[in-house]
């Protein structure tokens, strides 16, 4: 979220700056252009803003306001570029420990209150887990770095939503001040350098525009890049981000023959601009592969739109009657552009908030929420905001503008390391379990769990805790291989010598059924062979990622390299597949997508095993039982909605797919015939997010999935006190 107003910015027009005749550089002459307030600006923050907002709240017809960042960008490239390179002109140097000073108190105060809000408000309104992740990310976001937190958890800020994290929209403004602190050294040195080679200020500012369009291009490319690859990364990521920057720069540094176009033309650039940025709004949605191309309409749209209200030497109004810089210097969109900041800062955590405490809520009821942000934007504004800004004590000495910043980010610090710590002890230690020490999991009958006499075990707290579950994944040394990954590598694990192997193949959904397979080739003395993908429909669909914001081809690319090392490398003593079948909602479809995939698979000449698919919750279950750690049946979920019928295993089961075999656990993970379906079962957390098992359920269930697979046939019986326990992986 760019700056309300550059520093020396005034609210009152002043008049045009002249260069002092001693300066470096010796230009002459005003430049008003570079100097005047442009109440222009202070409007077009007033759409990006709203933008934002709508899409937010998620107001029909506003699906592509997620734009209303890249305004932003452009604005603060514009200001901060021009106002740099203004100083070193007219004074031969720049003055970073002001820069910064200013930078600090006018930003980070505001901040501040908004984190220390979330933290503690976070404490009373969230869960347990979740107010740990929370705290995390108030401290990412007070030291500047939410943006590489999200892009580490690879959030997707274009499906931002219900369980979201409060402070999500803290990217733009990590990447903000990313930029800052890369780019205003940059400048110092490359305009020093250029005004000691070449003493004209316009031939500095030619140099620092040739950096400046090298820097642009570069990171378009990687932009272009990053979105193919990775969606999160290329939206969150600063240096996919640095072009926007870059364009508002580059308009700052524009020479003054480029800027005296005919009046009718800048009329027209400006309205094109702003047309081009409410396009984007109303046309663009979650589907648009972003930033990507489609970034260039609503950057170059803002570029236009400052573009054309810059005044030509001796011009003092370009706009006239009908310009919509005009406009946009309209009362009422100034008065939104100067509550931009705080306004933008208070109304995600306003919603999220909201909704963790009430439950999802409907475009009507956000929107309300998000006008109700404007009381705390207000507030701010006018107690923190405005009084830092003005104060002569403050701004007198840079050090006591630095001061402020620094005592405004320990203060969120402080906090989130006390709520954080606090809720870290409540909900109990993280560490991986010690699968060992379960009792072995019952391959019969009712419970998952039973002691040597055959008595259930039921006291004690779950298994894994709440912020074990999280981390509780399968210990295949990460063969799960990444949505941009095309082939897997050999990760072959127990046995890893025997000519017999058992091969597990799909997506993540099939990788949690990894401990229980290694435990029983290695009593077997066989090895096991991972294939698996995550997001990767093994049946034969072309799909688009989330992760990747496209169409999912090396998922394609993936599955065919699979199936091809099945059919022509040495023959498994078992296949075993399982997929999420939810991507997509035509059952003849997904019918005929797997026998497709099934009948290529049948060329490796081994038995086929189909796991079915699991129970999906659809919500997160580890931070639904850590609120209620003594009450887990308050965490339960609807039956219809987690297991749908499941064709595949309804066409083996009637015998319409030769050579295959279908088991499945859920009678035991959804049991009875009643609505709904537990999260806990005998002390074990079932689930690690809204979807898998955690590895603890797939360990206890291993005994039961073994039984079905020696009563299916697939597998032959084996005695007690096989071989050892499986050797670690090898590639």
């Amino acid at each position: 979220m760019p700056i309300l107003l550059a520093p020396g910015h005034r609210r009152k027009r002043s008049a045009p700056a002249t260069v002092a005749p001693g300066r470096p550089g010796g230009e002459s002459g005003p430049s008003p252009h570079r100097a005047a307030f442009r109440p222009d600006i202070e409007g077009l923050r007033a759409v990006a803003v709203l933008a934002v907002l709508a899409f937010h709240a998620q107001i029909p017809g506003a699906a592509g306001g997620f734009v209303g960042v890249d305004v932003f960008f452009v604005i603060s490239g514009y200001l901060i570029t021009g106002l740099l390179v203004r100083e070193a002109i007219t004074t031969g140097r720049i003055r970073l420990g002001d820069f910064f000073s200013r930078r600090a108190r006018r930003l980070l105060p505001s901040a501040a209150v908004v984190l220390a809000a979330v933290a503690v408000a976070g404490a009373w309104l969230t869960v347990p887990l979740r107010r740990a992740d929370l705290e995390h990310d108030v401290l990412a976001a007070a030291l500047s770095v939410a943006n590489w937190r999200f892009v580490s958890q690879r959030t997707d800020y274009l499906a931002a939503g219900h369980d979201q994290s409060p402070l999500l929209h803290f990217w733009s403004l990590a990447v903000e001040e990313q930029f800052y602190l890369v780019w205003a050294p940059l400048l110092t040195v490359i305009v020093l350098t250029a005004a000691r080679a070449v003493r004209r200020g316009r031939a500095v500012r030619a140099v620092v525009a040739l950096v400046t369009a090298g820097a642009a291009v570069a990171s378009f490319a990687l932009s272009l890049h990053w979105t193919r690859d990775s969606v999160s990364l290329a939206y969150l990521g600063t240096p996919s981000r640095v072009w926007q920057f870059a364009v508002g720069a580059l308009l700052a540094l524009l020479p003054w023959h480029l800027l005296r176009g005919p009046r009718p033309l800048r009329l027209v650039c400006g309205w094109a601009g702003a047309a081009a940025i409410l396009w984007c709004v109303v046309a663009y949605d979650v589907s648009t592969p972003y930033p990507g191309h489609a970034a260039l309409v609503p950057t170059l749209g803002a570029a236009a739109v400052i573009l054309a209200a810059i005044p030509g030497r001796g011009e003092r109004d370009v706009q006239g009657a009908y310009g919509v810089g005009r406009l946009l210097a309209a009362r009422a969109p100034r008065a939104v552009g100067r509550l931009s900041y705080t306004l933008y800062l208070w109304h995600w955590p306003v919603l999220v908030l909201a909704e963790a405490r009430l439950g999802a809520l409907g475009w009507p009821a956000k929107t309300a929420w998000t006008l109700a942000a404007v009381l705390p934007a207000l507030a701010t504004m006018r107690w923190v905001e405005q009084p830092l800004r003005r104060s002569r004590t403050v701004s007198e000495l840079p050090r006591r503008g630095l001061a402020v910043g620094i005592s405004a980010v320990v203060l969120p610090v402080v906090l989130a390391l006390v709520v954080g710590t606090t809720t870290l002890r409540l909900l109990g230690p993280a560490t991986p379990v010690d699968v060992g020490s379960l009792p072995p999991g019952a391959a019969g009958g009712p419970s998952l769990l039973s002691r040597a006499d055959g008595s259930v075990l039921a006291d004690g707290p779950v298994v894994p805790g709440p912020a074990q579950a999280r981390g509780d994944f399968p210990p295949d040394g990460g063969c799960q291989v990444a949505p941009a990954v095309t082939s897997s590598p050999p990760c072959l694990f127990g046995a890893v010598d025997s000519p017999d192997r058992v091969v597990l193949l799909g997506d993540s959904h099939a990788g949690q059924w990894f401990s229980p397979l290694l435990a029983l080739a290695s009593r077997r003395g066989w090895a096991l062979q991972e294939l698996v993908k995550q997001g990767c429909p093994l049946p034969e669909l072309t799909v688009k990622s989330p992760q990747l914001g496209r169409v999912y081809r090396e998922c394609d690319t993936w599955r065919d390299d699979a199936l091809d090392r099945l059919r022509t490398g040495p023959r498994p003593r078992l296949i075993v597949i399982a997929s999420l079948n939810r991507y997509t909602a035509d059952p003849e479809l997904l019918t005929a997508a797997w026998e497709k995939t099934l009948k290529r698979l049948r060329a490796a000449g081994a038995p086929i095993v189909y796991v079915e698919g699991t129970p999906v919750p659809g919500t997160d279950i580890p931070a639904c039982v850590s609120g209620a750690p003594d009450e887990t049946a308050a965490c339960a979920f609807d039956r219809a909605e987690a297991l749908p019928p499941d064709p595949l295993a309804r066409r083996i089961a009637a015998g319409a797919v030769p050579g295959v075999r279908s088991v499945g656990v859920n009678a035991v993970l959804c049991p009875g015939d009643g609505p709904t379906c537990p999260a806990v079962r005998d002390r074990i957390l079932l689930y690690r997010d809204e979807t898998h098992l955690t590895n603890v359920a797939a360990v206890v269930l291993a005994p039961r999935l073994e039984r079905l697979l020696t009563e299916s046939g697939a597998l032959p019986v084996t005695a007690p006190g096989g071989p050892g326990e499986p050797a670690g992986p090898t590639r």
